[in-house]
């Protein structure tokens, strides 16, 4: 007696429905540029990234760097005024100026990162869109293919 189960149904059945179950041919060498063309789109997205996340970095250097600037040139100014009604005026002005630039520099900022974010997503959905074209491109021509092998084996 055998020790292997008997499933006539994946025997018979199976088997059956499978061999009317056309499966395209898979073309190997479009496998492999496709992968390659995806590895080398998500470098160039990643490498849009990792600039861009540079750019900003040294713009919020830049951004400190003139706020101190701008911090020890106001605080010199405060200094050499002796009224206080005059040094409460400058105070309210170097808090509105401070204000109104930190404002514009978030914005810059986030400007800078949206611009590098949207060029990486555009390369990512720039290829997704090419790698689906490809893929039915392939399907059609081996289904062109399979149609020909199964006119020659049924002849």
């Amino acid at each position: 007696m055998s020790n292997t189960p008997n499933f006539p149904f994946f025997e018979n059945e199976f088997v059956k429905a499978m061999t009317q179950f056309r499966v395209p041919s898979v073309d190997v060498e479009m496998m492999i540029t496709a992968q390659r063309k995806n590895v080398e789109a998500f470098t160039a997205a990643n490498r849009l990234a990792i600039e861009g996340i540079q750019a900003v970095m040294r713009r919020q250097l830049e951004i400190f760097r003139q706020t101190v600037e701008e911090s020890a040139r106001t605080l010199r100014d405060m200094a050499t005024t002796s009224e206080p009604n005059e040094r409460l005026t400058k105070q309210v002005e170097m808090l509105r100026t401070a204000y109104d630039q930190a404002l514009g520099n978030m914005n810059e900022l986030t400007d800078m990162l949206h611009k590098s974010n949207a060029e990486a997503a555009d390369l990512i959905r720039t290829r997704v869109s090419d790698a689906l074209g490809e893929v039915k491109k392939s399907v059609k021509k081996a289904s062109g293919k399979d149609e020909k092998v199964a006119e020659k084996a049924s002849k």
